[in-house]
């Protein structure tokens, strides 16, 4: 069933779980996300991000995530992860998206309020749910995630919340996107302290490649939100290597890769909690 973020990550929040975010820009990517989700009795966030889009438009990918949402017996947020602009937020939510995330953390704070307090108030009255971010998640590639002048504030994140009206926010503590080379110093601290000022679900970006401690670390001390996508990509890419290395056909391939990108889906909701939550 189709839902917005408010209706998987309030509980989530009471009761000390994470849903995943996996993102996904194909329908073999959206196959096995639904299919671990539906066998774990998890709920789920899908969608995919605007920096994505180059590998599978909006518009293609968009009614096939939104129907397989709406036939799914557990409930899936359809989600825009890091809309980056105000017209591709717009999209998501005119071809049925069921949530948007703006980031405008890497530009300056008071404008980064006044865009995502628009995008707030048009989404709201789509019955769709806002996410904002406040500090800045980093690149792996960059090596900037040890950057700790770019981590969330907690007096900046409760104005912002203020501001805005966001219903969750993805906040900075250390992680990166995409693969780490080393291993990302997480401040623990600063998200115990977060947690405890802030009423709304905090999210979590840049989880591919994080501990299974860091993830229960980072579920204990509040995080309801886990964003995850290179780890399905090193599925899917192990997939095609078994297959190719075995002369197996395209097809054969391909259904190997959903059997893998789902066993790494269903691994990450035992590691957050969400089995049986639905």
């Amino acid at each position: 069933m189709l839902v917005n973020l408010n209706a998987v990550l309030s509980d989530a929040q009471k009761n000390r779980y994470a849903v995943g975010l996996f993102n996904t820009t194909d329908t073999d990517m959206l196959e096995a996300v639904i299919a671990a989700a539906e066998e774990c009795r998890s709920p789920v966030i899908i969608g995919t991000a605007e920096v994505l889009l180059p590998n599978g438009e909006l518009k293609l990918i968009a009614p096939s995530i939104i129907a397989a949402a709406k036939r799914a017996s557990v409930p899936v947020v359809v989600h825009y992860d890091h809309g980056l602009t105000f017209d591709r937020c717009m999209e998501a939510l005119q071809l049925g998206f069921s949530s948007v995330m703006f980031d405008g953390s890497a530009g300056a704070y008071e404008q980064n309020i006044a865009d995502t307090r628009e995008i707030v108030k048009i989404a709201h009255a789509f019955g769709a749910t806002v996410e904002g971010e406040i500090g800045h998640v980093g690149e792996a590639s960059a090596n900037d995630n040890t950057a700790t002048d770019l981590y969330t504030r907690v007096y900046e994140a409760e104005s912002y919340l203020k501001a805005t009206g966001v219903d969750a926010l993805a906040v900075s503590i250390g992680t990166a996107h995409g693969a780490y080379k080393s291993k990302p110093k997480l401040d623990f601290d600063r998200l115990t302290d977060l947690s405890a000022a802030l009423p709304v679900p905090l999210v979590l970006h840049g989880g591919s490649g994080l501990s299974d401690d860091d993830f229960r670390r980072s579920i204990a001390c509040g995080i309801a939100k886990v964003n995850i996508f290179t780890d399905l990509c090193l599925a899917g890419n192990a997939a095609m290597t078994d297959g190719l290395a075995n002369g197996e056909a395209y097809l054969t391939i391909r259904n190997r890769k959903v059997e893998y990108i789902k066993r790494a889906v269903m691994e990450k909701m035992r590691l957050f909690g969400s089995v049986g939550k639905a």
